[in-house]
C-alpha cells in the first residue's frame, strides 16, 4: 500500500520566479520519495527594480499577479495539497515588499513569506544535500542567487559556519555590489575555512546547474577546478549574443551566468577547493522537504 500526496513549492527570486510541484510517495518500509512533477519558471528579474530603486515597479507588480494567479491555477490542476511560497533577496529588500506581497494575495490568493538569508540556507539544508556529505570530509556549500550568496561550512558531518553576502548576480550586472563586501565575502570564506584541509565545494543555483549540464559529466561527479577556469574564460570570449547562439543560453541566463561563474571560481580559489559536485537542489526542493517534515512531526 501506498500513499502519494503533491505538495508545491513557489521560489521568488531576484532572477526569476519558480513553481516547483513535486510528487511524495511513502511505502511502508521504504525511504519517501520525492518526484518533480512540473517545474514552471518565469524570469521577472525583481532584482533589476528593487537593487537599483529599492521598490518593484508597477510593471513587474503586475507581471507578478499574473503568475501567481497562473501557478495558483496549476497547483489546482495538480491537486497541490499543501504549498509554500517564499520571496528572497529582492522582495525582502523593496521597501513596497509588503505592500506587494499584499496585493498579489489579493488578486491570486497567494499567500507569500518574505525570508532572510540565515532562514533561505536553513530551507536548503533541509533537501537531500545530507546524502552527498561524508561525514570525513570538509565542504563549503555555496548559493549564488540574483540579489545574495548564502555559505555554509560542514565538517564531519556538522554545520559550522554559515553567512550571506548580498552579492547576486543581478547586483553584479548592474554594477551595485560595493568593492567592500566583495572584499568581505573573500575574506569570510579565506577565514572561516583556512584551518580546514581538502575541502570540496558543493554549488547550487541555476547557473552552476547549467554549467555542469554543459559539462556532460554524469549526476553525483564533481567538476574540476580546471573545467571551471576553461568554461569561465570561453563564457567571457563570447558576446552576449554569441552565448545565446553558440553555447545555446536562454536571454535571461546569458547575461547573469558571467557573474555567477565568477563567484563560484573565486569561492574555490578563496577556500583551496579543487572541485565543485553539483546536486539538483535548490530552495524550492527545500520547501517541498520542510512543508513534508511539518506535516510528519504533526501527525
Amino acid at each position: 500500500m501506498i500513499n502519494q500526496k503533491n505538495f508545491a513549492a513557489i521560489d521568488i527570486g531576484s532572477n526569476a520566479v519558480r513553481l516547483l510541484v513535486s510528487t511524495i510517495t511513502e511505502k511502508k518500509g521504504k525511504e519517501t520519495s520525492f518526484r518533480k512533477t512540473s517545474l514552471v519558471r518565469v524570469p521577472i528579474r525583481l532584482g533589476g527594480d528593487v537593487f537599483a530603486t529599492q521598490r518593484i515597479s508597477a510593471k513587474n507588480i503586475e507581471r507578478m499577479k499574473d503568475t501567481m494567479q497562473a501557478f495558483n491555477l496549476l497547483m489546482k490542476s495538480h491537486g497541490v495539497e499543501k504549498y509554500k511560497a517564499c520571496a528572497t533577496s529582492a522582495m525582502r529588500e523593496a521597501k513596497n515588499g509588503p505592500e506587494v506581497v499584499a496585493k498579489i494575495e489579493e488578486a491570486s490568493g497567494v499567500e507569500i513569506e518574505i525570508i532572510d538569508g540565515s532562514h533561505e540556507a536553513a530551507i536548503i539544508a533541509a533537501t537531500d544535500l545530507h546524502a552527498l556529505i561524508k561525514n570525513d570530509k570538509n565542504y563549503l556549500y555555496v548559493d549564488v542567487g540574483g540579489g545574495s550568496t548564502e555559505y555554509t561550512l560542514y565538517s564531519n558531518g556538522k554545520t559550522i559556519a554559515s553567512k550571506s553576502f548580498k552579492v547576486g548576480t543581478v547586483r553584479l550586472l548592474k554594477d551595485l555590489v560595493k568593492h567592500q563586501t566583495w572584499v568581505e565575502m573573500e575574506d569570510w570564506v579565506k577565514n572561516t575555512t583556512a584551518s580546514y584541509d581538502d575541502i570540496d565545494l558543493i554549488g547550487s543555483g541555476g547557473n552552476i546547474n547549467n554549467i555542469f549540464k554543459t559539462s556532460g559529466k554524469k549526476e553525483g561527479k564533481p567538476l574540476s577546478l580546471n573545467y571551471l577556469k576553461k568554461y569561465n574564460d570561453l563564457l567571457n570570449s563570447y558576446t552576449y549574443e554569441e552565448r545565446i547562439i553558440e553555447l545555446d543560453l536562454k536571454n535571461d541566463r546569458a547575461d547573469v551566468i558571467i557573474p555567477a561563474s565568477r563567484i563560484y571560481l573565486n569561492s574555490m580559489k578563496w577556500s583551496r577547493a579543487n572541485q565543485i559536485y553539483v546536486p539538483k537542489i535548490g530552495l524550492a526542493d527545500g520547501i517541498i522537504k520542510s512543508l513534508y517534515n511539518n506535516q510528519k512531526r504533526k501527525s
